[in-house]
C-alpha cells in the first residue's frame, strides 16, 4: 500500500498483504492453540514449563471472546461465511463479533455495501440466521 493512501478498514483499504492473508476467527486461533497446549502436557510433567506467559495470556483471550467452541461448530461458521464471497477480513469481523441483524452487520463491515460486490439486506439477514442457529445447536 502506497504510502501516500489512507488505510481504512470500512472501504478494505487494509493494504495488500492482509487483503491477501488468511485470517483466523477466534474461535479458530482457540482449537489450535487448545490443541498445542495439550499436546504440551502429554510431553511434560509440568506443562507450565513449557507454556509461555505470552501463550498462556493469548490462549485465555481466544477463549473468552471465541463465540463457537465446538470444532463442528467452527467449521460450519467458517463455511456459512465462506458462502458469501468475503474477504477473509470481513469473514472473520463478522465471525468474531456475530451481528444479529443486517444493519449492525453493515455497520461492523460497511465493505458488505461496497459498490459491485454488494450484499443485499436479505442475503445478509439470512447469512445471519445460518450463524445463529450453528450457535443455537452448539
Amino acid at each position: 500500500m502506497s504510502g501516500e493512501e489512507e488505510e481504512n478498514a470500512a472501504e478494505l483499504k487494509i493494504g495488500d498483504e492482509f487483503l491477501k492473508a488468511k485470517c483466523l476467527m477466534n474461535c479458530e486461533v482457540s482449537l489450535i492453540l487448545e490443541h498445542k497446549y495439550e499436546q504440551l502436557q502429554q510431553v511434560s510433567e509440568d506443562p507450565m514449563n513449557q507454556v509461555s506467559q505470552v501463550f498462556e495470556k493469548s490462549l485465555q483471550y481466544v477463549k473468552r471472546f471465541s463465540r463457537y467452541k465446538n470444532p463442528d461448530a467452527v467449521r460450519q461458521v467458517r463455511e456459512i461465511l465462506s458462502r458469501h464471497q468475503l474477504t477473509e477480513f470481513e469473514l472473520c469481523v463478522l465471525g468474531n463479533l456475530c451481528p444479529e441483524t443486517a444493519e449492525e452487520a453493515v455497520a461492523m463491515v460497511p465493505s458488505l455495501k461496497t459498490k459491485g460486490r454488494a450484499q443485499s439486506d436479505e442475503a445478509i439477514e439470512k447469512m445471519l440466521n445460518d450463524l445463529s442457529l450453528v450457535k443455537r445447536f452448539e
